[in-house]
């Protein structure tokens, strides 16, 4: 593991924030509250120049370079000096795959291929990186007491479903955040922040995700079997860490619904903007005003002690309601 790109507790960690491509495109709450929210505990955010997709998309066309887009990114960081912050699920497995391709003795000759490629772009992997994602970088770096330090606004006593997302947890010999069996940290934060979570069957089940490229049908199915769930079994809302799942559990909630056939009224939030929250920070400045399910509820739950402004279940500006392979957003993380 690399070091920490920081001397000492008060000084700030420096990461590499590296957004792929549904969040600077499509889910811009989940950029907007870590931007606010990681400064405050101590991280830094750096915007690097040339940052690519992933390629994760492109792995059932062209390997190679689905790996090199991964590998050249974390060149960029190596060159920049500071480690790297994936938000996206999906970008963090893609990026960790790259970095196990190039330390790994086993595929030393094909590391050195790629790296003749870096070359031809001016870029070097000049060092291992770490690579962290929003569950561990809270939960394990910066840590439960300098979180709970901050905390001014306790959520009170509101019981959250938590998302993981599959590719947060899975697959497990590739190094991930968080255990593909028994995950926890994101269920210890909403504790830490005055809230509660129990497990409950679904919890690990697909949202439908990465499907809603292709067989977008299947994947609001999903969604909508996701929400009732939760919904059903009395959850106040539910947490995610993902802008694959929050694109479907929150921007077409009312889709799901259409689909499944049921009324979904189910508040999402990312676990940054409720971390947020808890740390005083103004909802629209978290970015609360861009969530698209129910999250009006808020002020019933008194979350923050504040007013959320009210979203409502509508497509953003330049969507369809209708969602088909033709028409959804091609964007990739």
């Amino acid at each position: 593991m690399a070091e920490n790109n920081r001397t000492n507790d008060t000084e700030l960690l420096r990461v590499g924030f590296f957004l792929g491509c549904v969040i600077p495109t499509e889910q811009y709450a989940y950029e907007l509250s870590l931007r606010k929210l990681m400064p405050r505990l101590g991280v830094e955010l750096v915007d690097l120049e040339g940052f690519s997709c992933c390629g994760a998309p492109l792995r059932s066309i062209n390997q190679n370079l689905c790996k090199y887009l991964s590998i050249r990114n974390l060149a960029i960081c190596s060159m920049a000096g500071v480690d790297i912050l994936a938000p996206c699920p999906i970008c963090h497995l893609a990026l960790t795959e790259a970095k196990n391709l190039m330390t790994s003795q086993e595929t030393s000759e094909e590391s050195e291929r790629y790296k003749t490629m870096l070359a031809e772009e001016g870029l070097e992997y000049k060092r291992e990186i770490t690579i962290y994602h929003t569950i561990d970088i809270l939960h394990d770096v910066i840590g439960l007491d300098k979180i709970k330090e901050n905390i001014v606004k306790p959520l009170g006593e509101v019981e959250f479903a938590c998302h993981y997302g599959c590719h947060t947890i899975r697959p497990t010999d590739t190094g991930r955040p968080d255990s593909a069996e028994h995950p926890e940290k994101l269920e210890n934060l909403l504790k830490l922040l005055g809230a509660s979570s129990r497990t409950y069957p679904e919890r690990l089940n697909c949202c439908g995700g990465p499907l809603i490229l292709n067989l977008p049908d299947s994947a609001l199915t999903k969604t909508g079997q996701k929400l009732k769930a939760v919904q059903d079994r009395g959850f106040a809302g539910l947490v995610d860490v993902c802008p694959w799942g929050h694109r479907l559990l929150d921007t077409r909630q009312k889709n799901a619904a259409d689909t499944i056939g049921e009324k979904l009224d189910v508040p999402v939030f990312y676990l940054t903007q409720l971390i947020g929250l808890a740390l005083g920070i103004k909802p629209e400045e978290l970015g609360l005003n861009l969530n698209l399910s129910p999250i009006n509820r808020i002020e019933a739950l008194n979350l923050g002690g504040d007013k959320v402004p009210a979203a409502a279940n509508e497509p953003m500006p330049g969507e369809t309601t209708e969602i088909t392979a033709d028409t959804e957003h091609q964007g990739c993380d």
